[in-house]
């Protein structure tokens, strides 16, 4: 019984240690998006900032409010290098990195 208490309380501890989600997170209200003609639900995200590193749909992350694990690659990871599948990588003013989809949409990249 002692192992299986040291067992699970070293379990509780390692994810408390390893997890690197932003702790501050809001309320995303619901909305329409028109590009799209999707409605996207209500939900709780990180707080912008710098990184994609502790977002929540960034890989190896889990958001709490889910239980969902993320599924983006981090900043400068290798795999981020492989977004866009060949096709131009254009910088907006501010520093943020794109491409085009098939629908002629924007999609952001991570960081390289």
């Amino acid at each position: 019984m002692k192992k299986t208490i040291f067992l699970f309380s070293m379990m509780v501890f390692a994810i408390i240690a390893f997890s690197q989600t932003n702790p501050s997170s809001i309320y995303q209200p619901s909305y329409y998006k028109p590009t799209t003609n999707t409605y996207v639900q209500p939900h709780f995200k990180t707080k912008s900032n710098t990184t994609n590193h502790d977002n929540y749909s960034t890989k190896d992350n889990i958001n709490p409010y889910t239980g969902v694990s993320g599924t983006k690659a981090k900043d400068y990871s290798s795999n981020a290098n492989n977004y866009g599948g060949g096709k131009s990588i254009y910088t907006g003013p501010n520093g943020g990195q794109y491409y085009y989809n098939d629908k002629n949409n924007k999609v952001y990249v991570p960081k390289r």
